[in-house]
């Protein structure tokens, strides 16, 4: 009996491509953050994946503290007008956290797998 030989391979690799946690080929998501029913390479159930509110919690922390203080270094720097202002805030506020979503839920629900975490239950 031959059983299939997986490596361990880096949450943080596979999270960021989007790729399944045991084989690093198949895909995670099926859109833009609808995860697939299992992947398409080795055939690994995605339904322990939950990454609930974390990843967009962890990327608009990012983005607000990345976004508000460029704002403001930008305005005590250079004092622009409001509509440069505006140039930058719309891409940093609107654009980033769209960017960095999908990567960092695909990080959570890899780093999820690789340990092995799963919903708590009580004990009777």
């Amino acid at each position: 009996m031959t059983e299939n030989f997986y490596p361990d391979i880096s949450p943080f690799k596979t999270g960021l491509a989007g790729k399944c946690p045991r084989c690093g080929r198949g895909k995670l998501f099926n859109g833009y953050l609808t995860v697939a029913k299992s992947c398409t390479n080795c055939g690994l159930s995605f339904s322990f994946a939950d990454a609930g509110d974390g990843a967009a919690w962890f990327v608009l922390l990012f983005v607000c503290v990345f976004g508000v203080g460029s704002i403001l270094g930008i305005e005590v720097a250079y004092s622009p007008p409001f509509w440069v202002h505006v140039l930058i805030a719309i891409p940093v506020l609107i654009i980033l956290p769209m960017v960095l979503l999908r990567p960092v839920k695909g990080m959570f629900l890899c780093q999820q797998w690789k340990m092995g975490a799963r919903e708590g239950r009580q004990e009777k």
